[in-house]
């Protein structure tokens, strides 16, 4: 197995192209090709995790922060993220992120958080938009069955709870060849009129290559005529944070203390309660979430679950929801324990290891 077949399950679970445009994700360090020995988890790829996947004979990290955040312009082992690549290139130890691909997938970071806190009914909070694409193709009709399958089978035609979705328009195409053209149907030189099927299919940006790739491979005319389109269509299954809902109402009091003991976390920061009398329904988002606050009021949320909030965050709450934040490195603590149970049931008989390295950089007095 190589580092780019680690990739490729990675990319199953969370596209990177799915990853916030201010992001680092992917293979940060290291070469592709190589063979992998071992496998380490970890949140964040400090010098210490470095060490762990040396002592545990592991050439690959699999991240979920990057250490590579912007660009580097020396490795001079001055600043900690120096030191970890510089050891890393060293002892040819390749490292992936996921980062904000697994943040913004449906089954991703806010769904670990939605789990624990037995969240049903889950939904996006903040779809990614621009994540829809249409394809449009002419094809003869009498091959348009045979091309659809083929579209399909690449990932196209999949909306929501959905597969195999399609519009078909059967009408007349008509077409010249040049002296230099070798028409599939019809003689170059000649018009031709042909039977032909309109194909309308939808797709995930990060399937486009597949789909291009089949129609290629399964269209019968030498030139194809396509058009590939960006719809606004909210996509259900990728963006970020989540809404859900609890099973039964509780007291503000009682759900945060629930969630402390839940999440482990030593203290909650948190907005006046208000006029919240119970908690049912729940906004969270993984990591740094004030961008988020208006998003999870506009979801009727009765708290929003998040972390890195400043004073004047809390402002923002204005009595309509709880803000509550529970710390960067809590929120998202279940991550790499995630990450080593979606691997190892996609790579069996392999050394697969969750670091033990605490990577909080905060501490609690």
């Amino acid at each position: 197995m190589q580092v780019k077949d680690i990739m490729g399950y990675l990319q199953e679970l969370a596209p990177l192209s799915y990853a916030e445009d201010f992001d680092n994700v992917g293979l940060l360090v290291g070469d592709k090709e190589r063979s992998v020995s071992g496998i380490l988890v970890t949140l964040d790829t400090l010098d210490e995790v470095v060490n762990e996947a040396i002592d545990n004979s592991c050439n690959v990290i699999v991240s979920f922060h990057p250490i590579i955040f912007k660009g580097l312009i020396s490795l001079t082992g001055s600043t900690y993220v120096e030191r970890a690549v510089i050891k890393a290139i060293k002892y040819n130890i390749a490292i992936i992120a996921i980062h904000t691909a697994l943040d913004n997938a449906f089954n991703g970071v806010n769904a670990i958080i939605c789990e624990k806190l037995g969240l049903t009914n889950r939904q996006i909070l903040i779809p990614q938009p621009k994540t829809i694409k249409k394809l449009v193709t002419y094809v003869p009709k009498k091959d348009a069955e045979k091309l659809k399958m083929a579209l399909f089978k690449a990932g196209a035609g999949n909306i929501g709870n959905y597969d195999h979705c399609s519009f078909s328009t059967d009408g007349l195409g008509t077409y010249r060849g040049n002296d230099d053209s070798n028409p599939t149907v019809g003689n170059k030189g000649e018009l031709q009129t042909e039977a032909e099927t309109a194909i309308s299919v939808t797709f995930g940006k990060h399937q486009e290559t597949a789909v291009l790739n089949a129609l290629k491979q399964n269209h019968p005319y030498e030139e194809i005529a396509y058009e590939v389109t960006t719809l606004d269509n909210n996509n259900q299954h990728i963006g970020m944070g989540m809404v859900g809902e609890l099973p039964k109402s509780i007291t503000p009091t009682n759900f945060l203390k629930s969630v402390k003991q839940t999440m482990g976390v030593p203290c909650i920061k948190h907005s006046s309660f208000g006029d919240t009398k119970t908690i049912t329904k729940v906004a969270v988002l993984g990591g740094s979430g004030s961008f988020a606050i208006q998003a999870a009021k506009r979801s009727g949320a009765d708290i929003f679950i998040t972390s890195d909030l400043k004073y004047h965050d809390y402002f923002q709450a204005e009595n309509e929801i709880i803000l509550a934040d529970i710390g960067h490195y809590e929120s998202e603590q279940f991550t790499k324990t995630f990450l080593v149970d979606y691997l190892s049931k996609k790579i069996t008989n392999f050394a697969i290891i969750l670091s033990k390295t605490n990577t909080n950089p905060v501490k609690y007095l």
